[in-house]
């Protein structure tokens, strides 16, 4: 018997990996988090499997499933949304079965700031322009910021910063980053990144505020950084013609020189 953690990814029912689609199909249980797991992705559940919907529960009432899933040897899909690597509340599950002694495995996901960017159309380490991503969000009542782990430390990196459960709180994050990015610096607010009622918002730091409607308080990424609206920035050096690399030696003492 195995807990098997899934990422579910950012919402399209297609945007699941192979592995998680097939282990969700062979799974007799499967838990998930029903606010933010499209129904779709549950038709891969087996025929008469129990599907629970954890949303309304505590972790000890997660953990009594996983534990009743134990005893009859059943394997779980547990669903988390985006990628379990962040903000998916995995490392508490994780820390009760190991004290309980049961076996569990991990299935990443697509995250949800690539689907915005995906949806944005944009690449966010442009050359020139941007190298970092920063993934952060402000302090909710779930779960507060670490001491120094604030936008304005942050925004003084110059990174693209990509702020996660933040946009019921945009006038705060719009006055801590204008000091640093300025009021011109590109904006972009996705909301419900690849579902079907996904919605874009492109703005500045100094224009975003009042733009969005009250439908948008939840579920959206703030996206801030100049990489955004660049247009004039540098092509990549990995594909210059004359650049000597590994699978294209190029002059007469490459680097790296073809062999066999």
């Amino acid at each position: 018997m195995t807990v098997h953690f899934i990422g579910a990814g950012p919402g399209a029912a297609d945007l699941l990996t192979l592995r998680a689609r097939d282990l969700i199909a062979a799974c007799p249980v499967c838990l998930y988090a029903g606010s933010l797991i499209p129904e779709a992705i549950l038709a891969h559940c087996p025929p008469g499997a129990r599907i629970v919907n954890t949303a309304p529960m505590s972790l000890d009432d997660i953990g009594a499933e996983f534990e009743a899933a134990h005893r009859q040897g059943q394997d779980v899909a547990r669903l988390h949304s985006g990628d379990l690597s962040i903000w998916s509340a995995m490392g508490e599950q994780l820390r009760r079965l190991r004290a309980l002694g049961i076996p569990f495995s991990i299935t990443p996901g697509v995250p949800s700031f690539a689907a915005a960017a995906a949806a944005l159309e944009s690449e966010l380490t442009l050359p020139g322009i941007s190298q970092s991503v920063v993934l952060t969000r402000t302090s909710g009542r779930a779960s507060a910021m670490p001491e120094g782990e604030t936008l304005s430390a942050f925004a003084a990196t110059g990174a693209l910063l990509a702020i996660h459960l933040s946009v019921h709180v945009l006038d705060k994050v719009v006055a801590e980053l204008t000091p640093h990015y300025g009021a011109d610096c590109p904006v972009a607010i996705v909301w419900r990144a690849s579902w079907p009622e996904q919605r874009i918002v492109r703005a500045t730091l100094g224009t975003v505020s009042g733009t969005l409607g009250a439908e948008l308080e939840r579920t959206a990424l703030i996206f801030v950084g100049r990489a955004l609206a660049a247009k004039d920035f540098d092509d990549s050096r990995l594909y210059a013609g004359d650049y000597d690399r590994r699978y294209r030696p190029v002059g007469t003492a490459p680097r790296f020189p073809e062999t066999g």
